[in-house]
């Protein structure tokens, strides 16, 4: 990895794109840190120091790298896109334009992302609007009676502050398209990875203050799980396929060999992101439905005791159920074995063994079921690890463990890609062929 590092930097165009990335990416900080117009920062700071992660917007605040919960123009993060870009791959199988947008190459994948952008604008909207209210209810930081917007009154500032947060997502997405474009590539993601990494030296500080011996076993359990995650990223189960020969015209075609590569955990960490954003929608509908000066009844006891709280065994439970599920779910829409079949059918492709057609798809149903339940097992296992180390040291109320779950799973999965987009380019420019 520093090999291909060293290399790129040594390269001109390559050393290029990769200041102008991380140019980027400080613009994207400087934003995340940067306070929305109204906001008393220095208000925003003590109840977020008294908060502790007890939250329920923890998962997007972990991808903002903690813009959330600083009220800063970048608040809202990426997640907004996240959140479209999944809605908008869901009604690809539900919507027959979508799916034939799809089937078009580029031109209906550029549609597609039209639409992406405008379904982040909307959801910025709903989101940022919802953060406001939370915020002016007082509800946003628990029970913090530090007052963050001072001009709360005031209508044109509640409007100017929405359009501030709706206006960051939009730059948001521009500087991730910035970075794909004349950066190095895969700009959300990096992105994302950004804002992940930059909660951990404050996180891992923290963890140090209270206990060393804590600190070296989050150190140790990281290695662990990070060399597991790895191990688990790259494992796939290749799948044989011959290509027949074919006379087009004079010429003779296919007779080749390949292989069809079904990856061990083929849905990613958007299983982990459903299932964290199903667990957090019954306490954000009793934060919006209870006042802060009512009582709690029986619903919002239970969901403040056993759902919100990630050290809970029922939470536990609940959400390790979820992401087995959404991994099933995610990977029946996204994988058709009928397609896959027919394409391989279309240009001469079999499978050694296996009749093209029907055969061939129920042979894929069966291998893609196979590797499914490891893969929602691993994906489970790994989102609760950190859960399990808050009930086993007993720290219930420090909820911002930063080696594992869902930060791990991308931190790990970026930058594999991006060290193969490094590598692939640099391929391109050192190959020596036959004009060598």
């Amino acid at each position: 990895m520093l090999g291909a590092f060293r290399s790129a930097l040594a390269t001109p165009d390559l050393r290029k794109k990769i200041l102008f990335t991380l140019g980027i990416i400080i613009v994207y900080r400087l934003g995340a840190t940067m306070p929305a117009p109204g906001v008393s920062f220095k208000n925003v700071r003590a109840c977020a120091e008294q908060l502790e992660g007890q939250n329920i917007y923890s998962l997007i605040n972990l991808f903002s790298g903690g813009a959330l919960l600083n009220l800063s123009v970048f608040a809202l993060g990426i997640m907004p896109y996240i959140t479209a870009s999944i809605i908008i791959q869901l009604l690809t199988v539900v919507i027959p334009r979508f799916e034939q947008l799809k089937k078009e190459g580029q031109a209906g994948q550029g549609k597609l992302t039209q639409y992406t952008r405008y379904l982040t604008i909307g959801l910025a909207i709903l989101q940022s609007t919802g953060l406001v209210a939370l915020a002016v209810r007082g509800q946003l930081f628990g029970e913090c009676d530090q007052d963050v917007i001072p001009g709360k009154d005031s209508i044109f500032t509640l409007i100017v502050l929405v359009i501030t947060m709706t206006a960051g997502t939009s730059v948001i997405m521009w500087l991730g398209e910035l970075i794909t474009e004349k950066g190095i590539g895969n700009g959300m993601s990096l992105l994302i990875f950004t804002g992940i990494a930059a909660r951990i030296p404050a996180e891992g500080k923290n963890i140090l203050n209270k206990s060393s011996i804590t600190f070296a076993l989050v150190i140790v359990a990281a290695l662990i799980i990070i060399a597991s995650v790895i191990y688990v990223e790259q494992a796939q189960r290749r799948i044989p396929v011959q290509y027949a020969k074919r006379m087009i015209g004079r010429r003779m075609y296919g007779g080749t060999s390949t292989y069809l590569p079904l990856k061990v955990n083929q849905a990613g960490v958007i299983p982990v992101i459903f299932a964290s954003s199903l667990l957090y929608l019954p306490d954000l509908v009793v934060r919006l439905t209870q006042g802060s000066s009512s009582e709690p009844n029986w619903f919002s006891t239970f969901v403040q005791t056993y759902l919100v709280k990630q050290s809970s065994w029922v939470h536990i439970s609940v959400y390790f159920l979820l992401i087995v599920f959404f991994t099933y779910f995610y990977v029946g829409i996204t994988f058709n074995p009928d397609e896959r079949a027919d394409e391989m059918k279309k240009f001469g492709g079999f499978i050694p063994g296996i009749r093209p057609g029907r055969p061939t798809a129920e042979y894929l149903k069966f291998v893609l079921g196979r590797i499914t339940l490891p893969g929602s097992l691993y994906l489970g296992i790994v989102a609760i690890l950190p859960n399990l180390f808050l009930d086993l040291t007993g720290d219930g109320q420090n909820q911002n463990f930063p080696f594992g779950g869902t930060a791990v799973l991308i931190m790990v999965g970026v930058g594999l890609d991006t060290v193969k987009q490094i590598e692939s380019q640099l391929m391109q420019r050192n190959y020596e062929g036959f004009l060598r």
